[in-house]
């Protein structure tokens, strides 16, 4: 297996730009009379080893680096209307799934450094204000970091709010680990709320294009209108209205027919190159 690469260049990423988702089951019998072996189903994208290509997925356009977990002391504000972005995932202090995760993390660990913040987050909910973060909490943001509970609690988080519901709705509209992946990117940027881009939101848009496989439809023409919806919600907001991550990377793996997601992959975002082997 060849190592995975990250580009040269730092071009910046989505963050810094203001900017930052069945096998037929045919059985055959053999003329002793013994039933032929089906073959085995793909793995999703909850395998361990794609779950791992995902998470490299979405930090090369979170963060512009295969190294995801490098991420759990990121924070920064992008100038989007959400506050602090920070961590693996882009939990953001404007849109309550940071205040979710400092909980969740003072719940495990009473009188880490983050907790007093608490009451902060809790007003802060909903705007992108810092008042009663500022000045410290990035530094004590980067250094809970450290603390592997917190680590810990960001992969649950992750898991929790974004992972495990893209993963189930695709499996449940019959998608491999591809359209799986394209759901779960699409969460990680727009959520799943009420509002017309969110992620349910992207789907519905798709559905009236196209069916999925699990209504008889066809993955890959499905796959492209759940894109082009997508495509079209990332466009309503100037943060999000580079592309790439649709266009040269999951667009990219679409046509070449990689619906299990399987390496040697290679896409771009922002115009920088990415590999995994």
């Amino acid at each position: 297996m060849e190592p995975d690469t990250v580009p040269a260049s730092t071009h910046p990423s989505r963050r810094t730009l203001l900017a930052l988702m069945g096998a037929a089951t045919c059985v055959g019998v053999l003329g002793s009379g013994a039933a032929a072996a089906a073959p085995a189903a793909a793995p999703g994208l909850d395998d361990p080893a794609k779950k791992e290509i995902a998470m490299k997925l979405v930090s090369s356009a979170e963060n512009s680096s295969l190294d995801w977990k490098a991420q759990y002391g990121y924070i920064e504000d992008i100038g989007d209307g959400r506050g602090y972005t920070a961590g693996i995932i882009g939990f953001c202090s404007g849109t309550g799934d940071m205040l979710d995760l400092v909980q969740l993390y003072a719940d495990r660990k009473p009188g880490n450094v983050l907790a007093p913040y608490l009451p902060a987050l809790r007003r802060v909910d909903g705007t992108d204000s810092h008042d009663g973060l500022d000045p410290n909490f990035p530094a004590d943001w980067r250094r809970a970091a450290r603390d592997t509970v917190f680590q810990q609690a960001q992969n649950d988080e992750r898991d929790r709010v974004y992972f495990n519901p893209a993963v189930r709705q695709g499996k449940a509209d019959g998608l491999r680990a591809l359209g799986q992946f394209a759901y779960y990117d699409a969460i990680v940027m727009h959520g799943d709320g009420g509002d017309a881009t969110s992620f349910s939101s992207i789907r519905s848009r798709a559905l009236r294009q196209a069916r999925p496989p699990a209504q008889g439809g066809n993955e890959t023409t499905y796959l492209n209108a759940f894109l082009d919806a997508r495509v079209w919600a990332m466009k309503q907001e100037e943060a999000h209205s580079d592309t790439s991550r649709v266009d040269t990377a999951q667009r990219v793996f679409l046509r070449q027919g990689n619906l299990d997601l399987n390496p040697p992959l290679d896409w771009k975002v922002y115009g920088d190159s990415y590999h995994i082997g």
